[in-house]
């Protein structure tokens, strides 16, 4: 599967003209959470537990339904929009619609109607925006900026960032940052891993674009370079690694870190940026 099939602008390299990759770049910051979401899963163990609740829903439809992965990254990320601009009371009458189906062995069974009324509100919700910009849609126009000629090469880093993205998606920390930023981290992260001798000329050449903005990608590299490290020393510790011990890891993990505020050691590496411009993880203003 191509990975732009998840609402991706761009079909084919040729496609990068200009103007189409300064439009998705100008507008990705339409389709985030609104600015005060993640100050309130900061400081609001109610939002946290919601956001919770509801990504246990679609994941549990994801294992029970056979979803693609893309179909739920897409849900998760209709979901945290939709969260972010509704107030509880009527998230909460949508949350309990949803708890009326009933589940049987072939699967979800949902009721029409219910379906209809959630769908007009959640449209209304994104403004019809369902075309949604992710980090899905950057990864091939980063990627051409590596001028990789080997196909199984550039195939892998795309295998490994997708991978990345998806982590990525359960980490409330990691919602402040634009789909872009969190393409590039995820391919620069990928690069690291596979290409370490690459990393260096593959980090240039993203600080290199003029739609990046540097400080942003240090500080989202920093948090997903941090979650990769936590997701290896969970599966190394782990006696028993099943789908939905993964997906408890997936969901506890990320809010116990909000909730919690522990400071976790953070692997820096080398080269990625000076003594002299070291940065720190930014604050989201607070809500109102």
């Amino acid at each position: 599967m191509e990975y732009f099939d998840l609402e991706d602008p761009f079909t084919t390299l040729k496609q990068h003209q200009f103007d189409t990759i300064s439009t998705i770049f100008s507008s990705e910051s339409d389709h985030m959470p609104c600015l005060n979401y993640l100050q309130c899963l900061k400081t609001s163990d109610f939002h946290v537990s919601f956001r919770q609740e509801a990504m246990s829903l679609v994941f549990q439809a994801q294992y029970c339904c056979n979803l693609d992965p893309y179909t739920t990254y897409l849900a998760v990320t209709y979901m945290d929009r939709f969260i972010s601009k509704q107030e509880i009371p009527v998230i909460w009458s949508c949350f309990l619609t949803l708890m009326t189906l009933k589940q049987r062995e072939e699967g979800f069974i949902f009721d029409a109607s219910a379906i209809q009324r959630m769908e007009l509100l959640v449209l209304d919700a994104l403004n019809w925006r369902m075309r949604t910009i992710t980090p899905f849609s950057f990864i091939c126009f980063f990627i051409s900026l590596f001028e990789l000629k080997d196909p199984p090469l550039i195939q892998a880093l795309k295998d490994r960032a997708t991978h990345i993205i998806f982590q990525a998606g359960n980490e409330t920390n990691l919602l402040e940052f634009k789909p872009s930023t969190i393409a590039a981290s995820a391919l620069l992260m990928a690069s690291h891993e596979l290409l370490p001798l690459q990393f260096p000329s593959f980090k240039a050449s993203i600080l290199c674009c003029e739609f990046v903005n540097e400080e942003k990608l240090l500080i989202c590299f920093n948090a997903v370079m941090e979650m990769v490290i936590n997701e290896m020393d969970t599966i190394s510790t782990s006696s028993t690694v099943t789908p939905i011990s993964v997906l408890d890891c997936h969901c506890n993990k990320s809010e116990t870190e909000m909730s919690e505020k522990k400071g976790i050691k953070r692997h820096k590496l080398i080269g990625f940026c000076s003594e002299s411009k070291r940065v720190k993880m930014s604050h989201i203003q607070p809500c109102g």
